[in-house]
């Protein structure tokens, strides 16, 4: 299982039955497809979809929010952008999963500039972390060693102090008033290879292995 499904695996164990979850661009998309048996869960791609279901490798029409083939199940509907962006401004989300560029000790997040990089923009992320009630990041620990769980932030900002949870391949972190607890570590981790990942002080108490790993 590489990084991203590691990722994705955890933070589906995270949903609750009967969430409305928002699933932002890459590492957010593969959730659905490890989705335990019987959880129920409505997946909401900002693009306008209600009831996502998993990727598939099949030919088909339907994508989720970053591009990438995907199935609707029963009970499921396309929305307009007006309808989306309602039940998300109007605080309907109960989570959404996001990537990150980088996340800081404070629960800021800053997700949409690439220095040296072209972008399209934030998209409805800003909408998002000020939108759901629990956003989740969904990000490798670092990029090509340099950490991005960072004290703080220095690319400008998506939102501040909205982050709740931080789901890497190495740990499970939790924001809090206080600073971020660790939580949870990847068996194939120890607690001070985290740490060493980490440049933002990491609060280390009870620290459990990391759920369906």
């Amino acid at each position: 299982m590489d990084e991203k499904q590691i990722i994705a695996k955890r933070i589906a164990m995270e949903l609750q039955d009967g969430n409305l979850v928002n699933l932002g661009i890459g590492i957010p998309g593969l959730v659905p497809n490890y989705l335990e048996e019987g959880k129920k869960i409505v997946f909401q791609a900002e693009n306008g979809v209600v009831g996502l279901g998993p990727l598939t490798d099949e030919d088909t029409y339907l994508v989720n929010a970053s591009g990438m083939k995907a199935t609707i199940l029963p009970g499921g509907a396309y929305i307009d952008s007006l309808l989306s962006f309602s039940l998300i401004r109007g605080g309907h989300i109960d989570v959404t999963v996001l990537g990150a560029l980088e996340v800081d000790a404070e629960g800021s997040l800053a997700s949409w500039i690439i220095p040296g990089k072209k972008v399209p923009g934030m998209g409805g992320a800003m909408d998002l972390v000020m939108g759901a009630r629990k956003v989740i990041i969904a990000t490798t620990h670092t990029n090509k060693g340099k950490p991005k769980i960072l004290s703080k932030c220095t690319l400008p900002l998506t939102a501040a102090h909205q982050v709740d949870l931080i789901v890497t391949e190495m740990a499970v972190i939790s924001v809090e008033p206080d600073g971020l607890h660790l939580l949870e570590v990847h068996p194939d981790y120890s607690v001070d290879d985290v740490v060493n990942a980490t440049e933002a002080k990491l609060i280390v108490e009870k620290v459990e292995t990391m759920k369906g790993m």
